[in-house]
């Protein structure tokens, strides 16, 4: 299992060494909370050989399994899902204790508008009874695939033509999932920046050059004007990984009109 990280905190004011439950706590305020999760180079790709896995280091797989731990539900959409092959997510012993009085890991919630899924996937077939994947899609999917999907997951329908991310988080919301953690990818984050539906990112920055004309943490069109975000705070470790979270403005958190 190894040693539990800790980071240093460069900003705001003062470097103390903090534990990483300490420096990714949810806001105790915030009656919900959407946390958005990405790692990536220092010239912006967030992905090496298609893959997000290959940027991160000790510490940011610890920091991605503790928000997995912190999460109520975990949201991701079907191509991250395929390309980084999911499964449930992971009893991780480092973080059990964070989920005192909740189930012991939090389910999936996948999001796709064509429902070309593989429902025979360990991400379907795995998944314990108190976290059953959840698929987010649209009244535009196949019906005989929603059929499928609901006889081995949640099934959620928001939106008519693609999925209404705004109605989506309601829904969770209502379920009893307020915090929310989105994994990705980059379309879905644009998109849920579009919806107003985003409070805080979460980017662990790799002090790496990958080159090329790789994806970024945001894929779709481009924000009119750019939204302006708040450096909450800047964490570090000895090897040259920056752990950054960014709050987003509350003007920012209504939905924006499709370009």
């Amino acid at each position: 299992m190894g040693t539990t990280p800790t980071v240093a905190r460069i900003l705001p004011g003062y470097p103390d060494r903090l534990s990483l439950p300490e420096a990714f706590a949810f806001p105790a305020e915030a009656e919900s909370w959407v946390r958005a999760i990405f790692v990536s180079s220092v010239d912006g790709a967030a992905t090496v050989s298609g893959r997000a896995g290959g940027l991160g280091n000790d510490t940011d797989r610890a920091v991605f399994a503790l928000n997995r731990a912190l999460a109520d539900v975990i949201v991701v959409g079907a191509g991250t899902a395929r390309t980084e092959e999911y499964g449930p997510a992971e009893d991780d012993p480092r973080w059990r204790a964070l989920r005192t009085g909740r189930s012991p890991t939090a389910p999936i919630a996948v999001i796709s508008d064509s429902l070309a899924l593989d429902f025979t996937s360990p991400l379907f077939t795995d998944a314990p009874e108190w976290a059953r994947t959840i698929v987010i899609t649209s009244e535009s999917s196949p019906a005989e695939a929603r059929a499928k999907a609901a006889e081995v997951a949640e099934v959620i329908v928001a939106g008519v033509e693609s999925v209404d991310l705004s109605t989506a988080l309601l829904d969770l919301r209502a379920r009893g999932f307020h915090r929310i953690v989105c994994e990705g990818g980059p379309s879905v984050f644009a998109e849920l920046i579009r919806a107003g539906g985003v409070d805080e990112l979460c980017l662990t920055r790799s002090p790496e050059i990958v080159g090329g004309a790789g994806t970024r943490i945001v894929h779709g069109p481009a924000c009119d004007p750019p939204i302006p975000l708040d450096l909450a705070s800047v964490l570090a470790t000895d090897d040259g990984y920056l752990y950054l979270l960014y709050r987003f403005p509350t003007d920012s958190r209504t939905p924006r009109s499709r370009p």
